[in-house]
Protein backbone atom coordinates (compact mmCIF):
# COMPACT_ATOMS: atom_id res chain seq x y z
CA UNK A 1 0.00 0.00 0.00
CA UNK A 2 1.07 3.70 -1.03
CA UNK A 3 0.87 6.86 0.93
CA UNK A 4 -2.44 7.97 -0.43
CA UNK A 5 -3.57 4.36 0.25
CA UNK A 6 -2.64 4.42 4.10
CA UNK A 7 -4.30 8.41 4.23
CA UNK A 8 -7.06 6.41 2.79
CA UNK A 9 -8.02 3.65 4.74
CA UNK A 10 -6.51 6.14 8.32
CA UNK A 11 -8.92 8.40 7.27
CA UNK A 12 -12.29 5.84 7.04
CA UNK A 13 -11.34 4.06 10.14
CA UNK A 14 -11.04 7.07 11.85
CA UNK A 15 -14.67 8.38 10.41
CA UNK A 16 -16.22 5.32 11.88
CA UNK A 17 -14.74 6.00 14.03
CA UNK A 18 -16.12 9.49 14.97
CA UNK A 19 -19.66 8.45 13.89
CA UNK A 20 -19.73 5.38 16.78
CA UNK A 21 -18.49 7.50 19.34
CA UNK A 22 -21.36 10.33 18.76
CA UNK A 23 -24.07 7.68 18.50
CA UNK A 24 -22.52 6.50 21.67
CA UNK A 25 -22.32 9.55 23.39
CA UNK A 26 -25.92 10.01 21.97
CA UNK A 27 -27.32 7.20 23.49
CA UNK A 28 -25.76 8.31 26.79
CA UNK A 29 -27.39 11.49 26.90
CA UNK A 30 -30.99 10.01 26.65
CA UNK A 31 -32.69 11.40 30.35
CA UNK A 32 -34.34 9.18 31.76
CA UNK A 33 -37.21 11.62 33.16
CA UNK A 34 -39.59 12.99 29.98
CA UNK A 35 -38.23 16.76 29.97
CA UNK A 36 -40.93 19.07 31.68
CA UNK A 37 -41.94 21.20 28.22
CA UNK A 38 -43.29 17.47 27.05
CA UNK A 39 -45.50 16.61 29.48
CA UNK A 40 -49.06 16.14 28.74
CA UNK A 41 -47.52 14.98 25.10
CA UNK A 42 -46.42 11.82 25.89
CA UNK A 43 -46.69 9.35 28.93
CA UNK A 44 -43.82 7.47 30.62
CA UNK A 45 -44.48 4.27 28.86
CA UNK A 46 -44.43 6.39 25.24
CA UNK A 47 -41.25 8.23 26.47
CA UNK A 48 -39.70 4.66 27.20
CA UNK A 49 -40.55 3.61 23.80
CA UNK A 50 -38.64 6.75 22.46
CA UNK A 51 -35.08 5.56 23.96
CA UNK A 52 -36.55 1.98 23.09
CA UNK A 53 -36.41 2.98 19.29
CA UNK A 54 -33.41 5.07 19.69
CA UNK A 55 -31.38 1.93 20.61
CA UNK A 56 -32.84 -0.20 18.25
CA UNK A 57 -32.25 2.22 15.19
CA UNK A 58 -28.47 3.29 16.68
CA UNK A 59 -27.00 -0.30 17.51
CA UNK A 60 -28.97 -1.28 13.70
CA UNK A 61 -26.90 1.51 11.83
CA UNK A 62 -23.87 0.08 13.78
CA UNK A 63 -24.14 -3.50 12.08
CA UNK A 64 -24.93 -1.75 8.84
CA UNK A 65 -21.99 0.40 8.65
CA UNK A 66 -19.47 -2.07 10.25
CA UNK A 67 -20.55 -4.41 7.39
CA UNK A 68 -20.36 -1.64 4.80
CA UNK A 69 -16.87 -0.85 6.33
CA UNK A 70 -15.74 -4.31 6.32
CA UNK A 71 -17.24 -5.34 2.60
CA UNK A 72 -15.24 -1.94 1.24
CA UNK A 73 -11.95 -2.96 2.79
CA UNK A 74 -12.22 -6.67 1.54
CA UNK A 75 -13.06 -5.26 -1.94
CA UNK A 76 -10.30 -3.08 -2.04
CA UNK A 77 -7.50 -5.52 0.11
CA UNK A 78 -8.94 -8.38 -2.17
CA UNK A 79 -8.60 -6.43 -5.24
CA UNK A 80 -11.85 -6.83 -6.27
CA UNK A 81 -11.60 -3.32 -8.16
CA UNK A 82 -8.81 -4.37 -10.41
CA UNK A 83 -10.64 -7.54 -10.98
CA UNK A 84 -13.56 -5.96 -12.10
CA UNK A 85 -11.50 -3.78 -14.25
CA UNK A 86 -9.65 -5.70 -16.20
CA UNK A 87 -12.60 -8.19 -16.89
CA UNK A 88 -14.29 -5.23 -18.40
CA UNK A 89 -11.65 -3.96 -20.39
CA UNK A 90 -11.07 -7.68 -21.45
CA UNK A 91 -14.47 -6.63 -23.31
CA UNK A 92 -12.72 -4.23 -25.72
CA UNK A 93 -16.32 -1.96 -25.50
CA UNK A 94 -15.91 1.57 -25.71
CA UNK A 95 -14.64 2.79 -22.86
CA UNK A 96 -17.69 5.30 -22.10
CA UNK A 97 -19.59 1.70 -22.22
CA UNK A 98 -17.23 0.14 -20.02
CA UNK A 99 -17.04 3.10 -17.22
CA UNK A 100 -21.09 2.34 -17.18
CA UNK A 101 -20.62 -0.95 -16.63
CA UNK A 102 -17.94 -0.65 -13.76
CA UNK A 103 -19.78 1.86 -12.32
CA UNK A 104 -22.96 0.11 -12.27
CA UNK A 105 -21.78 -2.95 -11.03
CA UNK A 106 -20.33 -1.30 -7.98
CA UNK A 107 -23.40 0.38 -7.57
CA UNK A 108 -25.74 -3.42 -8.20
CA UNK A 109 -23.18 -4.25 -4.98
CA UNK A 110 -23.96 -1.96 -3.19
CA UNK A 111 -27.55 -1.70 -3.88
CA UNK A 112 -27.56 -6.18 -3.14
CA UNK A 113 -25.87 -5.49 0.40
CA UNK A 114 -28.07 -2.78 1.03
CA UNK A 115 -31.28 -4.94 0.59
CA UNK A 116 -30.80 -6.79 3.53
CA UNK A 117 -30.57 -3.97 6.02
CA UNK A 118 -33.79 -2.54 4.25
CA UNK A 119 -35.95 -5.11 4.72
CA UNK A 120 -35.06 -5.71 8.25
CA UNK A 121 -35.17 -2.10 9.60
CA UNK A 122 -38.74 -1.74 7.49
CA UNK A 123 -40.67 -5.44 8.62
CA UNK A 124 -38.67 -5.57 12.02
CA UNK A 125 -38.00 -2.53 13.34
CA UNK A 126 -40.15 -0.35 11.91
CA UNK A 127 -42.91 -2.59 12.81
CA UNK A 128 -41.84 -3.57 15.76
CA UNK A 129 -42.50 0.05 17.11
CA UNK A 130 -45.66 0.53 15.24
CA UNK A 131 -44.64 2.26 12.14
CA UNK A 132 -44.51 0.17 9.33
CA UNK A 133 -47.55 0.06 6.79
CA UNK A 134 -45.64 -0.91 3.83
CA UNK A 135 -46.45 -4.04 1.75
CA UNK A 136 -44.17 -6.76 0.27
CA UNK A 137 -45.32 -5.26 -3.41
CA UNK A 138 -45.09 -1.73 -2.65
CA UNK A 139 -41.72 -2.20 -1.26
CA UNK A 140 -40.69 -4.25 -4.23
CA UNK A 141 -41.86 -1.60 -6.81
CA UNK A 142 -40.07 0.89 -4.86
CA UNK A 143 -37.36 -0.15 -5.22
CA UNK A 144 -37.96 -1.25 -8.86
CA UNK A 145 -38.65 1.95 -9.60
CA UNK A 146 -35.57 3.55 -8.01
CA UNK A 147 -33.78 1.58 -10.10
CA UNK A 148 -35.46 2.28 -13.20
CA UNK A 149 -35.42 6.49 -12.46
CA UNK A 150 -31.43 5.92 -11.92
CA UNK A 151 -30.68 3.65 -15.24
CA UNK A 152 -32.97 6.73 -17.02
CA UNK A 153 -31.99 9.81 -15.24
CA UNK A 154 -28.62 9.32 -13.69
CA UNK A 155 -27.08 6.67 -16.35
CA UNK A 156 -26.97 9.84 -19.24
CA UNK A 157 -26.26 12.50 -16.86
CA UNK A 158 -22.95 9.61 -15.86
CA UNK A 159 -22.61 9.01 -20.11
CA UNK A 160 -22.11 12.56 -20.31
CA UNK A 161 -19.93 12.77 -17.07
CA UNK A 162 -17.58 10.27 -18.16
CA UNK A 163 -17.54 11.46 -21.66
CA UNK A 164 -16.36 14.93 -21.38
CA UNK A 165 -13.87 13.93 -18.84
CA UNK A 166 -12.57 11.01 -21.34
CA UNK A 167 -12.55 13.29 -24.37
CA UNK A 168 -12.31 17.53 -23.30
CA UNK A 169 -8.70 18.06 -22.10
CA UNK A 170 -9.40 21.26 -21.02
CA UNK A 171 -11.25 22.09 -17.72
CA UNK A 172 -13.63 18.91 -17.92
CA UNK A 173 -14.92 19.77 -14.73
CA UNK A 174 -15.92 23.11 -16.07
CA UNK A 175 -18.51 21.66 -18.84
CA UNK A 176 -19.72 18.59 -16.39
CA UNK A 177 -20.73 21.28 -13.35
CA UNK A 178 -22.78 23.21 -16.63
CA UNK A 179 -24.56 20.01 -17.28
CA UNK A 180 -24.68 18.65 -13.71
CA UNK A 181 -26.12 21.97 -12.39
CA UNK A 182 -28.95 21.94 -15.36
CA UNK A 183 -29.98 18.54 -14.36
CA UNK A 184 -30.68 19.68 -10.72
CA UNK A 185 -32.91 22.45 -12.06
CA UNK A 186 -34.61 20.25 -14.05
CA UNK A 187 -35.09 17.89 -11.49
CA UNK A 188 -36.77 20.84 -9.49
CA UNK A 189 -39.57 21.25 -11.87
CA UNK A 190 -39.77 17.82 -13.07
CA UNK A 191 -39.96 15.86 -9.89
CA UNK A 192 -43.39 17.76 -8.22
CA UNK A 193 -45.10 16.74 -11.38
CA UNK A 194 -43.61 13.02 -12.61
CA UNK A 195 -41.26 11.83 -10.04
CA UNK A 196 -43.12 11.69 -6.95
CA UNK A 197 -46.13 10.43 -8.34
CA UNK A 198 -44.67 7.02 -9.18
CA UNK A 199 -43.99 6.33 -5.57
CA UNK A 200 -47.39 8.10 -3.96
CA UNK A 201 -50.90 9.52 -4.34
CA UNK A 202 -51.06 13.11 -4.10
CA UNK A 203 -55.06 14.43 -4.08
CA UNK A 204 -56.41 18.08 -3.59
CA UNK A 205 -57.00 18.56 0.23
CA UNK A 206 -60.83 17.40 0.41
CA UNK A 207 -60.85 19.38 3.89
CA UNK A 208 -62.17 22.69 2.58
CA UNK A 209 -62.27 24.66 6.03
CA UNK A 210 -58.44 23.71 6.67
CA UNK A 211 -57.94 24.31 2.92
CA UNK A 212 -59.56 28.04 2.59
CA UNK A 213 -57.78 28.96 5.96
CA UNK A 214 -54.04 27.68 4.24
CA UNK A 215 -54.52 29.57 0.91
CA UNK A 216 -56.28 32.76 3.25
CA UNK A 217 -52.88 32.43 5.26
CA UNK A 218 -50.47 31.95 2.33
CA UNK A 219 -52.47 35.12 0.53
CA UNK A 220 -51.75 36.92 4.60
CA UNK A 221 -47.94 36.92 3.58
CA UNK A 222 -47.76 37.05 -0.13
CA UNK A 223 -47.29 33.89 -1.02
CA UNK A 224 -48.65 31.98 -4.44
CA UNK A 225 -50.07 29.36 -4.11
CA UNK A 226 -52.52 27.57 -5.64
CA UNK A 227 -53.90 24.42 -3.99
CA UNK A 228 -52.81 21.71 -1.33
CA UNK A 229 -52.10 18.50 -1.39
CA UNK A 230 -52.63 15.46 0.72
CA UNK A 231 -50.19 12.13 0.42
CA UNK A 232 -50.91 8.90 1.28
CA UNK A 233 -47.84 8.46 3.48
CA UNK A 234 -49.93 5.83 5.18
CA UNK A 235 -49.25 3.34 2.72
CA UNK A 236 -45.72 2.98 3.94
CA UNK A 237 -45.58 4.62 7.66
CA UNK A 238 -47.76 6.39 10.79
CA UNK A 239 -45.13 8.62 11.00
CA UNK A 240 -46.05 12.56 10.12
CA UNK A 241 -44.44 14.60 7.72
CA UNK A 242 -44.99 18.25 5.38
CA UNK A 243 -43.20 19.42 3.03
CA UNK A 244 -43.11 21.92 -0.18
CA UNK A 245 -41.75 20.92 -3.42
CA UNK A 246 -41.13 22.46 -7.06
CA UNK A 247 -40.46 25.83 -8.43
CA UNK A 248 -43.34 28.37 -10.04
CA UNK A 249 -46.41 26.68 -11.60
CA UNK A 250 -45.01 23.06 -10.49
CA UNK A 251 -44.82 24.12 -6.50
CA UNK A 252 -46.91 21.84 -4.28
CA UNK A 253 -47.91 21.85 -0.51
CA UNK A 254 -47.96 18.51 0.77
CA UNK A 255 -49.11 17.45 3.70
CA UNK A 256 -48.96 13.33 4.78
CA UNK A 257 -52.46 12.24 5.81
CA UNK A 258 -51.21 10.73 9.19
CA UNK A 259 -50.63 14.52 9.83
CA UNK A 260 -54.25 15.87 8.87
CA UNK A 261 -55.49 12.65 11.27
CA UNK A 262 -54.40 14.09 14.14
CA UNK A 263 -53.67 17.48 14.57
CA UNK A 264 -55.79 20.60 14.67
CA UNK A 265 -56.17 23.45 12.42
CA UNK A 266 -53.98 25.77 13.94
CA UNK A 267 -51.52 23.57 14.09
CA UNK A 268 -51.39 22.27 10.26
CA UNK A 269 -51.51 26.55 9.64
CA UNK A 270 -48.40 26.65 12.23
CA UNK A 271 -46.26 24.16 9.75
CA UNK A 272 -47.35 24.96 6.15
CA UNK A 273 -46.34 28.61 8.11
CA UNK A 274 -42.77 27.19 8.77
CA UNK A 275 -42.18 25.07 5.27
CA UNK A 276 -44.07 28.58 3.55
CA UNK A 277 -40.58 30.71 5.60
CA UNK A 278 -38.64 28.98 3.37
CA UNK A 279 -39.42 29.84 0.47
CA UNK A 280 -40.08 33.57 1.60
CA UNK A 281 -36.79 33.54 3.31
CA UNK A 282 -35.25 32.06 0.33
CA UNK A 283 -33.56 28.79 1.82
CA UNK A 284 -34.60 26.86 -1.18
CA UNK A 285 -32.39 28.91 -3.25
CA UNK A 286 -29.90 29.23 -0.75
CA UNK A 287 -29.31 25.43 -0.29
CA UNK A 288 -29.71 25.07 -4.16
CA UNK A 289 -27.16 27.71 -4.52
CA UNK A 290 -25.03 26.13 -2.26
CA UNK A 291 -25.20 22.38 -3.54
CA UNK A 292 -24.61 24.01 -7.04
CA UNK A 293 -21.21 25.23 -5.82
CA UNK A 294 -20.60 22.21 -3.69
CA UNK A 295 -20.80 20.09 -6.44
CA UNK A 296 -18.84 22.55 -8.87
CA UNK A 297 -15.68 22.30 -5.69
CA UNK A 298 -16.17 18.13 -6.31
CA UNK A 299 -15.48 18.32 -10.00
CA UNK A 300 -13.01 20.40 -9.62
CA UNK A 301 -11.21 17.98 -6.94
CA UNK A 302 -12.08 14.95 -9.25
CA UNK A 303 -10.39 16.75 -12.23
CA UNK A 304 -7.05 16.58 -10.11
CA UNK A 305 -6.92 13.00 -8.93
CA UNK A 306 -9.25 11.34 -11.85
CA UNK A 307 -6.05 10.53 -13.48
CA UNK A 308 -3.46 10.10 -10.49
CA UNK A 309 -1.39 7.12 -10.86
CA UNK A 310 -0.24 6.98 -7.36
CA UNK A 311 -4.63 6.75 -6.31
CA UNK A 312 -4.89 4.10 -8.99
CA UNK A 313 -2.11 1.91 -7.13
CA UNK A 314 -3.39 2.69 -3.64
CA UNK A 315 -6.28 0.31 -4.87
CA UNK A 316 -3.92 -2.25 -6.68
CA UNK A 317 -5.51 -1.36 -10.06
CA UNK A 318 -3.24 -0.88 -13.30
CA UNK A 319 -4.06 1.19 -15.64
CA UNK A 320 -6.50 4.49 -15.21
CA UNK A 321 -9.62 5.10 -16.06
CA UNK A 322 -12.28 8.10 -16.06
CA UNK A 323 -14.40 5.59 -14.29
CA UNK A 324 -11.92 4.27 -12.26
CA UNK A 325 -10.75 7.44 -11.13
CA UNK A 326 -14.15 8.61 -10.17
CA UNK A 327 -14.85 5.44 -7.56
CA UNK A 328 -11.66 5.89 -6.06
CA UNK A 329 -11.86 9.68 -5.52
CA UNK A 330 -15.39 9.20 -4.04
CA UNK A 331 -13.81 6.54 -1.05
CA UNK A 332 -11.02 9.65 -0.96
CA UNK A 333 -13.52 12.15 -0.62
CA UNK A 334 -15.71 10.08 1.52
CA UNK A 335 -13.79 11.68 5.04
CA UNK A 336 -13.75 15.36 3.54
CA UNK A 337 -17.70 14.55 2.86
CA UNK A 338 -18.35 14.58 6.67
CA UNK A 339 -16.47 18.09 7.39
CA UNK A 340 -18.45 19.58 4.31
CA UNK A 341 -21.56 17.46 5.83
CA UNK A 342 -21.44 18.93 9.15
CA UNK A 343 -21.11 22.85 7.27
CA UNK A 344 -24.66 22.28 5.40
CA UNK A 345 -26.25 21.37 8.25
CA UNK A 346 -25.00 24.17 10.21
CA UNK A 347 -26.57 26.29 7.51
CA UNK A 348 -29.44 24.34 7.59
CA UNK A 349 -30.65 24.07 11.44
CA UNK A 350 -30.06 28.16 10.92
CA UNK A 351 -32.26 28.40 7.90
CA UNK A 352 -34.73 25.94 10.75
CA UNK A 353 -34.82 28.59 13.20
CA UNK A 354 -35.37 31.55 10.90
CA UNK A 355 -38.51 29.82 9.69
CA UNK A 356 -39.63 29.21 12.75
CA UNK A 357 -39.30 32.99 13.85
CA UNK A 358 -41.10 33.53 10.83
CA UNK A 359 -44.06 31.52 11.25
CA UNK A 360 -44.69 32.68 15.18
CA UNK A 361 -44.66 36.03 13.87
CA UNK A 362 -47.37 35.67 10.82
CA UNK A 363 -49.60 33.57 12.70
CA UNK A 364 -50.05 35.35 15.73
CA UNK A 365 -48.04 33.30 18.36
CA UNK A 366 -46.20 30.29 19.04
CA UNK A 367 -48.37 28.15 20.58
CA UNK A 368 -49.99 26.11 17.40
CA UNK A 369 -46.01 25.75 16.21
CA UNK A 370 -45.11 24.61 19.56
CA UNK A 371 -47.88 21.94 20.23
CA UNK A 372 -47.42 20.64 16.52
CA UNK A 373 -43.50 19.96 16.99
CA UNK A 374 -44.38 18.31 20.66
CA UNK A 375 -47.30 16.11 19.02
CA UNK A 376 -44.87 15.05 16.03
CA UNK A 377 -41.99 14.50 18.54
CA UNK A 378 -44.33 11.93 20.00
CA UNK A 379 -46.23 10.22 17.47
CA UNK A 380 -43.04 9.88 15.60
CA UNK A 381 -40.97 8.46 18.54
CA UNK A 382 -38.25 11.39 18.09
CA UNK A 383 -35.00 11.36 20.57
CA UNK A 384 -35.47 14.67 22.77
CA UNK A 385 -31.87 14.83 24.45
CA UNK A 386 -29.20 14.42 21.14
CA UNK A 387 -25.60 14.83 22.39
CA UNK A 388 -24.25 17.78 20.64
CA UNK A 389 -21.54 16.06 18.98
CA UNK A 390 -24.49 14.18 17.55
CA UNK A 391 -26.26 17.23 16.19
CA UNK A 392 -22.92 18.52 14.59
CA UNK A 393 -22.72 15.61 12.43
CA UNK A 394 -25.86 14.62 11.56
CA UNK A 395 -29.22 16.99 12.37
CA UNK A 396 -30.42 19.09 9.97
CA UNK A 397 -32.67 20.46 12.24
CA UNK A 398 -32.05 21.90 15.71
CA UNK A 399 -32.83 19.32 18.30
CA UNK A 400 -36.64 19.56 19.45
CA UNK A 401 -36.01 20.70 23.27
CA UNK A 402 -34.25 23.98 21.38
CA UNK A 403 -36.57 24.58 19.20
CA UNK A 404 -39.56 24.63 21.17
CA UNK A 405 -37.93 27.04 23.83
CA UNK A 406 -36.66 29.38 21.22
CA UNK A 407 -40.09 29.37 19.69
CA UNK A 408 -42.09 29.63 23.45
CA UNK A 409 -39.75 32.64 24.07
CA UNK A 410 -40.35 34.52 21.04
CA UNK A 411 -44.35 33.52 21.86
CA UNK A 412 -44.40 35.41 24.98
CA UNK A 413 -42.32 38.19 23.51
CA UNK A 414 -45.43 38.52 21.34
CA UNK A 415 -47.78 38.20 24.34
Amino acid sequence: MNAIGLVILTSLILEFGLRILSEVLNLRSSQAELPETFKGFYDDGRYQRSQEYLSARTRFGWCSATTFLAVTIALWFGGGFGFLDERLRSWHLHPILTGMLYIGTLALLRAALTLPFGVYATFVIEKRFGFNTTGWKTFVADRVKTALLAVFLIGPLLAIILGLFEYINRFPWLYCWVGVTAFMLCIQFIAPRWILPLFNTYSPLPKEDLRSAILSYAQSIDFPLENVFVMDGSRRSTKSNAFFTGFGRNRRAVLFDTLVAVHTLPELIAILAHEMAHYKKHHILWSLGVGILHMGFLLFLLSLFVSSQPLFEAFYVKRTSVYGGMVFFAVLYSPLDLLVGCLLNGLSRRHEREADRFAVATTGGGRALADALKKLSAHNLANLTPHPLCVLLNYSHPPLLERIKAIETLDSMIS
